[in-house]
């Protein structure tokens, strides 16, 4: 490849590195992102100096994490993040606020002259958007209270990060000159920021809109995809001009699209580039990591990295308490915001330009960020192994094992969508129920409900006794682990032999498991509320309703009878198929013959077209 252009021969080179290095990351267990930064340590200056202009790719890359906050922002729409301003610039701030002192303090003690302590601390106080987000998204916790808590202060994070630049050639003590000209120019560029905020929002609702519907009547994919980055690359231009993260503008612009008609259309456009560059980003990561200044100092750096990532942690944890994010979560919460973030390269190397800091700190500064992305992922995996288990296996204090004997005729067991639709009818009917749940934070939920929900694990036979299972008449089986389920049918039928079981399956294999276990009474999840679903379909094509839910009966009927026909065969997949086919075919043709009987009842009745 001795003549073929630069462009190829790194892409190559990165493409290779990241196919080599990911897969085998995730074999072992470490996760992509730690695959990603290896393989930037592998080919970089520091390795096999595959490539060296290092700054270049870092930059480009970045457009990696901007694609991300605009996807982000097509989530959530401008009402659901009015909804978060307090838990932004409440919990944000107080994020911000507290790190940037306490590492400020700490700085300063150690004998660290004022205007480097805060520069340091303002930027170490930052969290890795890109890192957490996609941890986040990998562990599917954007919809949950942590993920949202999470976001908030990442979102504080990145619109703090104006006032951070606006600071620093505030803090420059070598440019005396300047000094006469900072309020004019402070002035004219708050202006230009607000304009083109406010350029942004009002563009965002007068004019992407139509912008992107002319451009879908054209009907060329291609065309629809590259205005979607157009649009994302442009806003990010725009924002980078005036001095603002990129990111920021490009959360905005996703935000004002994201009640449009073209939001599902942007998502998917976007979402094979954000992949790839978030990936290309975590390598030129790991190929800055600076070890020279590691061999020079690796006391300091240690000092420095570990440091703030246990001071940050402390203070993140205390936060993640006060904002009640659940016990179990807390651990990944802290670890995620505790990092250095990519804007922290920003912020230092602003400040070496401005002469806030010295070209030694700075480089010493951005290389414990880049420490802090590497180990974090791998102190995660850590706390993954060895952490989780211990907090998964903790409960509150206050959340006592159920120790009272109960004499309700109803046994509960799992207090999640399914247990709490059967709780709600027993108990409208005026019947007592006893339930029991192994997840401290749905039993506190419970509770402040109202529901009397006792903490326990129902494949314990003694907490069974203890629940009533020897006086019961039914027992409810609704836990979403299956082989627990399985093992409470056995601890059940050998037992407590007269107790009734009325059992919830995730899937087949769950209902033909329990059926080989002999429980009859068996209830797939989604079975019947699809059904109701096919039935509306049905009345929307013009069918009666008495028709629609026929239809939906003889269906019913006949989807129950073929699982039990099944249920012999299912592990035998050749007569399996050959039995769902045959009760296919049987059904099609029952449902042919009856919709004929239907039209000829109804020509029957109705009455002769006059003249006929």
């Amino acid at each position: 490849m001795e003549n073929a252009p630069a462009w190829l021969i790194n892409s190559f080179i990165y493409l290779s590195a990241a196919v080599i290095a990911v897969p085998l990351s995730k074999a072992l267990g470490l996760g992509a992102i730690i695959g990603y930064l290896a393989a930037g340590i592998v080919i970089g200056p520091w390795g096999l100096a595959l490539v060296t202009n290092v700054e270049d790719i870092l930059h480009f890359a970045e457009f990696g994490v901007v694609l991300m906050l605009f996807l982000v922002g097509l989530e959530l729409d401008p009402k659901r993040l009015w909804s978060m301003r307090r838990p932004i610039f409440g919990w944000g701030g107080a994020q911000v606020l507290g790190c940037s002192l306490s590492l400020a303090a700490l700085a300063v003690v150690a004998g660290v002259p004022w205007r480097i302590a805060l520069v340091a601390a303002l930027g170490l106080a930052l969290s890795s958007t890109a890192i957490a987000l996609q941890v986040m998204s990998e562990r599917n916790l954007m919809p949950t209270a942590s993920g949202r808590s999470a976001f908030a202060i990442l979102l504080f994070q990145d619109v703090a990060a104006i006032p951070i630049l606006a600071l620093l050639p505030l803090l420059a003590t070598s440019v005396a000159g300047n000094a006469a000209a900072v309020p004019g120019d402070h002035w004219l560029e708050a202006a230009r920021i607000v304009a083109v905020i406010a350029g942004i929002v009002l563009g965002g609702r007068l004019l992407l809109r139509p912008l992107l519907r002319w451009i879908a009547r054209s009907r060329t994919p291609e065309i629809f995809t590259a205005a979607s980055l157009l649009l994302v690359v442009g806003i990010a231009g725009l924002m980078q001009q005036v001095g603002l993260s990129m990111a920021l503008g490009a959360f905005l612009a996703g935000v004002l699209l994201a009640e449009s008609e073209y939001r599902r259309a942007l998502e998917t456009d976007i979402e094979p580039f954000k992949g790839l560059l978030l990936g290309l980003f975590f390598i030129a990561v790991g190929m800055s990591i600076d070890f020279g200044v590691l061999i020079a100092s690796p006391i300091l750096m240690a000092a420095i990295v570990f440091g703030f990532l246990l001071l940050k942690a402390g203070i993140i944890y205390a936060l993640a308490w006060q904002m009640e994010v659940p016990f179990q979560d807390r651990p990944v919460f802290t670890l995620l915001l505790a990092q250095g973030g990519e804007f922290a390269f920003v912020v230092f190397q602003t400040a070496a330009g401005a002469r806030v800091l010295p070209p030694e700190a700075a480089s010493l500064l951005i290389g414990a960020v880049a420490v802090s992305m590497l180990v974090s992922p791998l102190l995660l995996v850590a706390v993954d192994q060895w952490l989780l288990p211990r907090y998964a296996s903790r409960r509150p204090v206050a959340l006592e094992e159920i120790s009272e004997p109960q004499e309700a005729p109803i046994l509960i067991a799992g207090f999640g969508r399914y247990g709490q639709i059967v709780t709600r009818v027993m108990l409208a009917e005026g019947i007592a129920c006893t339930i029991l749940d192994h997840d401290a934070e749905m039993v506190e939920a419970a509770r402040s409900f109202g529901y009397r929900v006792f903490y326990g694990d129902a494949s314990r036979l003694d907490l069974l006794r203890t629940a009533g299972a020897a006086r019961a008449r039914v027992m409810v089986l609704a836990v979403d682990d299956v082989e627990q389920s399985l093992k409470i049918v056995d601890l059940v039928r050998e037992h407590f032999p007269n107790l009734e079981i009325v059992a919830r399956a995730r899937d087949v294999t769950h209902w033909n498991q329990l059926r080989d276990h002999q429980v009859t009474r068996v209830q797939r999840e989604l079975f019947e509320s699809s059904l109701c679903s096919a039935r509306s379909v049905l009345e929307l094509l013009g069918h009666s309703a008495d028709d629609a839910l026929a239809t939906a009966k003889r269906f019913r009927a006949h989807n129950l009878d073929l699982f039990e026909r099944m249920h012999p065969h299912y592990r035998d997949r050749a007569r399996m198929i050959a039995v769902v086919k045959q009760g296919r075919q049987q059904l099609e043709e029952q449902m042919a013959q009856e919709r004929l009987e239907r039209a000829g009842r109804k020509q029957a009745q109705d009455p002769p077209a006059p003249g006929s």
